[in-house]
């Protein structure tokens, strides 16, 4: 597993408005945890760790096909999207369209999306 940007820190990776993030902020705040905020949209993606995320949890776990910015590609670019190289150039490219959030734990642990109760199995 990756080690997080800061090995003793929670790293959240996403995009300020969206809705599922500010809900995964929120709680990590209700928690009394220590993380640090990654801004696909002002800091982009990092690239070793996007290849890392696609080793550790795979390019279909991260590519969001339910989201708007998938829906908005044409047929063409959506059936372009076939293996881990492709899904990274995608999401290297279009970074709205990586599920959200992209968590690296402490333990090096990495996971996507919001689910409390694994959560907070996890940092018990």
């Amino acid at each position: 597993m990756m080690a997080p940007m800061d090995p003793h820190r929670i790293t959240l990776y996403g995009i300020p408005n969206c809705d599922t993030v500010k809900k995964a902020r929120a709680w990590l705040g209700a928690q009394g945890l220590d993380f640090q905020f990654h801004d696909f949209k002002k800091q982009g993606v990092p690239e070793q760790r996007l290849d890392g995320w696609i080793k550790t949890l795979g390019w279909q776990a991260l590519v969001n096909t339910r989201g708007t910015t998938w829906r908005r590609l044409d047929d063409a670019a959506r059936a372009g999207v076939t293996d881990g190289a492709s899904a990274r150039t995608l999401m290297l490219a279009q970074p709205s369209v990586i599920k959200r959030p992209v968590m690296e734990w402490a333990d090096a642990g990495v996971s996507v999306g919001f689910d409390e109760t694994a959560w907070r199995a996890r940092v018990a």
